[in-house]
């Protein structure tokens, strides 16, 4: 097989595999309001990555066959940890009990984002007492789903120096990962970050985007298996 041939291959096998993903009308995505969709987006995910992770293991002979297998397995993978990600979710939105709290559930992570106006006072990185509660509920979940790495990443608005910011960001994504630990979680699951106001995702020319951009997030990553 030569190398052009090669990402056909790879492409044809990865679509075999996919077909056991899709919905009734036909379509390989998951639509609007499928309990399983978290589900199958992970089994896409790890369909396309084990038939590339399969065909390049291979020699050029073998090459289509372990594209196939790679296939087949991390469609299994993906879908189990796909799975496990939408019950992890279920259980922390039953937890939770601040409206302002968001969860996103992109098929290979939980991203679970506080608005950073509701943990801490303005310029502080002290959590405030009412949002303990919260804190120790994700705590919990941490602890029932233990097999996973924990991202804590803080991020702030454009006001004022981007090394205050930056400074700021840090101190309020390493006080979240105090809680955390001092909730159970163990400390070697959990690495804290600051973005300051580099990664904003509003604008910040009006008090309601910069509003969003003041955040931190806790990111759960399963662990690779």
């Amino acid at each position: 097989m030569t190398f052009m041939k090669f990402p056909l291959v790879v492409a044809v096998t990865g679509v075999i595999a996919l077909g056991a993903c899709t919905n009734p009308n036909g379509s390989i995505l998951a639509q609007p309001g499928d309990a399983n969709q978290k589900t199958k987006n992970g089994a896409l995910i790890g369909a396309g990555a084990g038939a590339l992770v399969g065909a390049l293991s291979k020699g050029d002979g073998n090459r289509a066959k372990g594209a196939i297998k790679g296939a087949i397995i991390g469609t299994a993978l993906g879908a189990g940890a796909g799975a496990l990600l939408d019950k992890q979710e279920r259980d922390l939105r039953a937890s939770l009990g601040n409206d302002n709290v968001t969860i996103n559930n992109t098929g290979d992570r939980l991203i679970v984002t506080l608005p950073q106006d509701i943990l801490f006072a303005t310029g502080s990185s002290a959590v405030r007492p009412d949002l303990q509660r919260d804190l120790g509920a994700v705590a919990g979940n941490l602890q029932a789903y233990p097999d996973s790495t924990v991202q804590i990443v803080g991020h702030t608005d454009s006001d004022g120096e981007a090394a205050f910011n930056q400074q700021l960001s840090e101190s309020r994504a390493n006080a979240v990962a105090s809680v955390l630990i001092n909730n159970g979680v163990s400390r070697a699951r959990i690495q804290s970050y600051g973005r300051g106001e580099s990664q904003p995702v509003a604008s910040n020319l009006n008090p309601q985007g910069k509003a969003q951009n003041r955040r931190v997030e806790i990111v759960i990553l399963p662990n690779a298996a």
